[in-house]
């Protein structure tokens, strides 16, 4: 059965086609065809709302922020802090105060483990993380684990893809300083049970860090409710520009951890003897921000925030359940990654055929997919494959492109073997 029948009473009212005009790329051709835009794990795209906030800040009020006494610099400042309180409300932060701008997810988690590494980790530490995480959760400690002596270990996943809960509580111990998380795993759409594995750290005295860069876009994150005490996310995986993210931090952790990056902003007061930083959270904000960037990350938010989130996970999940039921129908297609709980990702193999030679056909069928090994290579080794092709649905996509897809593997099938 089409997906555009089954869709005809779904749980809950959502225009996917609706939001698709709020998207001007989406409306183009890609070698005569409609794009069928499935790569949205690695970056989603822009609303019109997003590219002229940005545009705006060129053309109208450019100037750099916070210490400018001029009416351009004052304009700027205000556009950079109403998107730093519309980010803090949209996550449910306490206060501004614990919204740091990054660059990104990656900065973020390179922030926390070296300033960890700093202050909090010593030799016979532990630093526990999973065997689904992407690089950047997994890099950044293996460094502070060599400058510091510590120990990187890791909670194991079963051939499902899912975390083994009773490993995850036998590694929890008095040596552990830290738990760094994925909240869904990029490379697998697994969504992990973030707030109970954070309660049984906190149980603990551990503090837990959140990787939320595939959770933000797809379903609503009350950090308080999370009780995490770090969350991290990029603005280009929530309908937002690339070169800016967000580290939300518990004010106390925040207050604890030392500078990052020196320079300017972070400062209050500077000698040659002796400087004085500043206050939250400006003291992690060492230079110029990435000023229009910021602004169209909040307008992102702003349009995000109001629809309606429930909708928008039933949409996404119908999509995603009838996009794996179609292709655990073909012949040669191996689902990588079956969790009873997961979100926006759907990563598979053809046999016989290289991923990557696949993801190139079907780019000639008008298919944007991506194919690798999704900066997760200890989940390739898992799974014993060189790399998969992911498709990752947004809430913009349709019925259509899912058929778009399967017809296009149909295609490729019958070229590649």
């Amino acid at each position: 059965m089409a997906l555009s029948q089954q869709l005809q009473n779904p749980t809950r009212s959502f225009d996917a086609e609706f939001e698709r005009e709020h998207f001007p790329i989406l409306n183009q051709r890609i070698h005569g065809l409609p794009l069928a835009y499935l790569d949205n794990g690695a970056t989603t795209q822009k609303p019109v709302c997003v590219i002229d906030a940005m545009n705006t800040y060129y053309r109208e009020y450019n100037a750099n922020v916070h210490r400018g006494v001029h009416t351009l610099s004052e304009i700027a400042t205000e556009a950079l802090e109403h998107s730093r309180a519309i980010i803090t409300e949209f996550i449910n932060a306490k206060d501004w105060h614990e919204i740091v701008f990054t660059k990104g997810t990656t900065d973020g988690l390179n922030l926390l483990a070296h300033t960890f590494a700093t202050d909090h980790l010593h030799a016979g530490d532990e630093v526990l993380i999973s065997a689904m995480e992407h690089h950047s959760n997994i890099v950044p400690w293996q460094l502070a684990c060599e400058r510091t002596g510590a120990t990187l270990r890791v909670i194991p996943m079963d051939a499902n893809g899912v975390l083994d809960q009773e490993a995850y509580a036998r590694l929890l111990s008095d040596k552990t300083k830290v738990v760094s998380l994925i909240h869904v795993s990029n490379a697998l759409g697994t969504v992990n049970p973030i707030k109970t594995m954070t309660q049984s750290a906190h149980a603990r005295g551990i503090p837990v860090i959140i990787d939320g860069a595939q959770s933000i876009a797809h379903m609503p994150i009350d950090v308080q409710d999370l009780e995490c005490d770090f969350f991290v996310f990029s603005g280009h995986k929530v309908y937002g520009p690339t070169g800016v993210g967000v580290l939300y931090g518990k004010r106390e952790w925040l207050e604890r951890l030392p500078p990052y990056q020196g320079g300017g902003d972070m400062i209050r007061q500077v000698t040659f003897e002796k400087t004085e930083y500043n206050e939250l959270p400006y003291r992690f904000e060492a230079g110029t921000p990435p000023i229009a960037e910021i602004i169209g990350l909040g307008k992102a938010v702003q349009y995000l925030d109001q629809l309606d989130f429930a909708a928008i996970k039933d949409h996404e999940s119908e999509l995603l359940q009838y996009l794996e039921e179609q292709l655990g129908a073909m012949l040669g297609i191996r689902i990588i990654g079956h969790a009873q709980q997961k979100a926006g990702i759907c990563s598979f193999t053809l046999e016989g055929a290289h991923p990557h030679d696949l993801g190139t056909v079907l780019d000639g069928y008008g298919v944007a997919v991506r194919a690798g090994h999704h900066c997760a290579m200890p989940v390739m080794d898992f799974f014993k494959v060189p790399a998969t092709v992911r498709a990752s649905i947004a809430l913009y996509n349709t019925p259509s492109d899912i058929e778009q897809l399967i017809d296009a593997l149909m295609q490729a099938r019958s070229l590649l073997l």
